[in-house]
């Protein structure tokens, strides 16, 4: 939690249950990178991409990124949106796409970072796996 923290990232929300479905790089009791996914049938939320700042450009963030795909395809996700303040280009370049808002499906809509913890002006992007 200290490295979401550290990065500005919400974590208030996190419980045992989501951190099941999170992966990390560098050493367990101290992660260099993070991500997790909420799996909601066909899509998925990926969140808390966070990367500490003197590891940052050297691929932890992308290795992370395609891991969370991968289990998230495995799982049956078809879909995989996110919200972002700060990594537009970062995720365009991992082939998202903006999308509206109001065309978000409604598990990810009522999950509590989009209804609550992220900023309405944040970036709604998603991705077809």
């Amino acid at each position: 939690m200290s490295l979401l923290a550290a990065c500005s990232l919400p974590n208030s929300d996190i419980s045992e249950k989501k951190l099941q479905h999170f992966f990390g790089c560098g050493a367990q009791g101290n992660p260099r990178g993070v991500v997790g996914v909420e799996l909601y049938g066909e899509v998925a939320l990926l969140r808390s991409l966070a990367v500490a700042e003197d590891v940052r450009g050297k691929g932890c963030g992308k290795r992370l990124v395609r891991e969370a795909e991968q289990y998230a395809a495995s799982s049956g996700v078809k879909r995989l949106y996110l919200l972002t303040t700060t990594a537009e280009p970062f995720f365009a370049s991992l082939g998202y796409a903006k999308v509206n808002r109001e065309s978000v499906p409604e598990p990810i809509r009522a999950t509590t970072e989009f209804s609550g913890l992220c900023s309405t002006s944040a970036t709604v992007m998603a991705k077809d796996l």
